[in-house]
């Protein structure tokens, strides 16, 4: 279609477009940009429960069996006039992590950040598939109303840690009823359809809808990560739902997958699991990457460091995730010629890894460094990874491996990968606001917010490699009950001090957010003299999301050429020429 064409069916588009009412404008919606905004939503309020449940778990950690406070109403048996039952600790843990994993990351940088921003970003209208866009979401509404009723059925919700070990899970835990599980089960199969539609959108929706000019490697990094991370959920949710489907089984139906007393293996739920497990931790970081790499560029007022090699080596983390997952099985008996093959994949995948964080620190070098709150947070997500990264090599060698399995340790790492990605959803949420809702979050609460939120998170994960060196075990109720830890309670009392005031600060954010929602700064269409596609669109985008299709004339990290020829806009409604080279120096 040659370029007037576009324009003209742009606009009698626009023409024939009929206003839709309430429901179908905010609640059923086929717009990309509101399904976007719904599952930032539904995700902030899973983070809300997700905290609370760490926040119990951790006064319990620190002052084991004393009454937990603001707990009177929560009924026996999770609770004795404010004491907390063993057994409700145990599904606090394994809540907290499932809500946090796939309630609040996933939906968050997956289901709210690819749904507004993939057709603004390569120049399309929409998804590919708006109705099955909106399907994806109200799939996902179900069981996230199915994963927090589980703790009112009987038995409670489900208890048996976040990878639910068999045979442990394929049996009931209680004497009674044990619906916990079972509901954790459904919850977590009918996400995966959810996620699956996305994936099959946002595939569909790269490959097909980019602009015209808009080439594979003029995509911007936010894009790429994206569009990998589709490709392994579409690739990696079948294996968990099919381990998902056999444990039902083995629970409902009689079945023996994974019980040896019927001729099952346990360890088979093991492979299965983190077959999964692990390309899911990159369907988690990824998107993060992406996030942190434009906004590195944008606020350094450079193009990104090595664009090609950036590209190459998220297509690298993706590919070497699915041979690495037998790290996770060193103490399952193992053979050792095995263990060493998943060792060397282990420590092979720190490379891409490595090219990435070097790539931002070339990025930074020589920039003209503008210190605002998505840069702020952009740099805590890149030194909590390297953190997260460096303990991870420790893990990958099987000796040292054996001595910290199941210890602090391993919590410490995985909270400082994959906690640590709130650092990129609080990037994603400052710096694409003005887009998402056309008003300015406040800078200075964004950086008080994130001077909090750094130094609490640290002081809460940070000293969790010590206890975990000195032996301190996972998932425990009471580390006073071991003497050889007593003499280290003092920093279980500091984690919870300093988690206590991670929580607390986030009001900080929770006021800026909405408060901005109402009253903050008219947003322009370019706030951040930014470089991608999304800023030629109004601030928020209407429907179609621009004022007339683009011709995309370069990519966002050259400044050879106009990023889009605007001959035919209104003159009120062009970037200027400052807009278009922004960051050239």
């Amino acid at each position: 279609m040659s370029e007037a064409g576009a324009v003209a069916a742009h606009d009698a588009h626009a023409v024939h477009h009929e206003e839709l009412g309430f429901i179908r404008t905010y609640i059923f919606s086929t717009d990309h940009k509101m399904i976007g905004r719904q599952f930032l939503f539904i995700s902030l309020v899973m983070l809300v429960f997700g905290g609370l449940m760490a926040m119990m778990m951790r006064w319990e950690l620190a002052w084991p069996e004393s009454q937990v406070p603001f707990t009177q109403w929560i009924p026996e048996p999770y609770m004795y006039d404010g004491h907390m039952d063993p057994a409700f600790y145990n599904s606090l843990f394994t809540m907290h992590a499932t809500l946090m994993i796939f309630f609040v990351v996933m939906p968050f940088m997956v289901g709210c950040f690819g749904n507004f921003l993939i057709p603004l970003m390569i120049g399309a209208g929409d998804m590919a598939f708006p109705t099955l866009n909106m399907l994806s979401f109200w799939t996902a509404v179900p069981a996230n109303i199915l994963i927090l009723y589980s703790f009112f059925v009987p038995g409670g919700a489900a208890a048996g840690g976040w990878t639910m070990y068999a045979t442990l899970s394929a049996k009931a835990i209680y004497t009674g009823v044990d619906w916990g599980v079972d509901l954790w089960i459904i919850s977590l199969i009918i996400l995966g359809i959810s996620s699956l539609m996305g994936s099959i959108n946002y595939i569909t929706t790269v490959i097909n809808m980019r602009a015209p000019g808009m080439s594979w490697f003029r995509l911007p990094l936010v894009i790429w990560s994206l569009f990998v991370t589709a490709v392994l959920l579409l690739l990696a949710l079948p294996v968990l739902t099919a381990a998902l489907a056999m444990l039902l089984f083995d629970r409902t139906m009689g079945t023996s997958f994974f019980l040896p007393e019927g001729g099952g293996e346990p360890l088979l739920w093991q492979h299965m699991f983190w077959f999964f497990g692990h390309p899911e931790v990159y369907i988690l970081v990824l998107p993060a990457m992406g996030v942190t790499s434009d906004i590195l560029s944008t606020f350094s007022r450079k193009p990104i460091f090595g664009y090609r090699a950036m590209a190459f080596s998220m297509i690298a983390l993706a590919f070497l995730s699915w041979i690495v997952w037998g790290h996770h099985m060193f103490m399952s008996g193992m053979n050792p010629a095995l263990g060493t093959a998943f060792m060397l994949s282990t420590m092979v995948i720190a490379v891409p890894s490595a090219i990435k964080t070097f790539n931002w620190l070339g990025t930074l070098w020589g920039g003209n460094i503008r210190f605002t709150s998505p840069m702020l947070f952009a740099l805590g997500f890149v030194s909590n990874f390297v953190i997260g990264g460096l303990s991870g090599i420790y893990m990958a060698s099987t000796p040292v491996d054996i001595f910290i399995h199941d210890t602090y340790f391993i919590v410490a790492h995985f909270h400082y990968v994959v906690a640590g990605i709130i650092f990129g959803m609080f990037a994603a949420i400052y710096y694409w606001f003005p887009k998402m809702f056309g008003r300015m979050m406040n800078e200075t609460l964004g950086k008080i917010h994130f001077a909090l939120t750094y130094i609490f998170f640290n002081g809460a994960f940070f000293p969790m490699h010590f206890l975990g060196v000195a032996g301190h075990m996972r998932r425990i109720y009471n580390p006073m009950q071991y003497e050889f830890l007593q003499h280290m309670q003092w920093w279980n009392v500091f984690i919870t001090m300093s988690a206590y005031c991670l929580f607390v600060s986030q009001f900080t954010f929770i006021f800026n957010f909405f408060w901005s929602l109402f009253a903050g700064k008219k947003a322009e269409r370019n706030p951040w003299q930014a470089n991608t596609l999304e800023w030629t669109a109004p601030s928020p985008p209407g429907h179609g999301n621009f004022d007339a299709l683009p011709t995309v004339y370069r990519g966002p990290y050259e400044y050879s050429s106009p990023l889009v020829k605007e001959d035919w806009l209104p003159q009120d409604r062009r970037l200027g020429p400052e807009a278009a080279v922004a960051g050239h120096h």
